[in-house]
Order: C-alpha cells, then sequence, then structure tokens
C-alpha cells in the first residue's frame, strides 16, 4: 500500500468519525423526545433501554474507528 493510501483512509475514517457521532446526538435527541412524549411507564422504560442501547452502539463504533485511524496511522510511518 501507498502513503496515498493510509492519508485517504485516514481522511475517510475521520470523516466516518464525525458522522457517527452526528448519528449519536440524533438518535440521543430523538429517544429524549420519544421519552418525553410517552404516556405509559412502561412505554418510558422500553424507549430508556433502547435509548442506552444505541448509545452503547454508537459508543462501540466510535472506538473502533478511533482505533482504525491509529493503525493506519502506524501503518503510514511505516511507509516513510
Amino acid at each position: 500500500m501507498s502513503k496515498e493510501y493510509y492519508k485517504r483512509r485516514i481522511i475517510d475514517l475521520r470523516a466516518q468519525l464525525t458522522y457517527e457521532r452526528e448519528s449519536k446526538k440524533k438518535d440521543n435527541a430523538y429517544y429524549a423526545e420519544r421519552i418525553k412524549n410517552e404516556k405509559t411507564v412502561g412505554g418510558k422504560a422500553s424507549y430508556r433501554k433502547s435509548k442506552v442501547d444505541r448509545a452503547a452502539s454508537h459508543d462501540r463504533k466510535i472506538e473502533s474507528l478511533k482505533y482504525e485511524i491509529e493503525k493506519a496511522r502506524e501503518q503510514l510511518k511505516r511507509e516513510k
């Protein structure tokens, strides 16, 4: 692989990271609104659980992308 490949890879991963952070914010806002407007206790509990699960999913994806960025940086250093 070339240096340019790793540079492009890092740029693409950073864009994905930004997108994932925005998605997390949107999902949190969505579930907060759903919880606020829900009438039943069971429904609120269900939305809260879903909100926590989605946030954890986004967090795992964000950590994975950070790890991939670090790997790409290390590989770029080896190419030099």
